[in-house]
């Protein structure tokens, strides 16, 4: 795989992943605690632990592709868990990865 084509799908991963982490919580667990609605939970809450999966195992590629390893690469899988953290390490850490090297 291209460096190029990692750091892409890094990137869209993060952004999926913290997509499907803030409508799980603040979508679906809402509508089923306050309005008895599970549903939601079921469906956001497979894909989002789909979507996790993905950019656990992107991350670890970029990680090695890179050699990209210590606490930007801990601070990127702890930022999964954290509502608006993988926006936030995608504007500081993988917008700035260059492919090209």
């Amino acid at each position: 795989m291209s460096k190029s084509f990692l750091v892409k799908t890094l990137r869209y991963s993060a952004l999926l992943e913290g997509l499907s982490l803030l409508l799980l919580l603040f979508i679906a667990m809402p509508l089923k605690y306050m309005f008895d609605q599970p549903l939601m939970v079921e469906v956001v809450g497979m894909a989002h632990g789909v979507l996790f999966i993905l950019y656990c195992v992107v991350l670890f590629g970029v990680g090695v592709k890179f050699k990209w390893f210590g606490m930007p690469l801990v601070l990127s899988f702890i930022a999964s868990f954290i509502p608006f953290g993988t926006f936030y390490v995608d504007s500081k850490y993988f917008k700035k990865l260059n492919p090209a090297r």
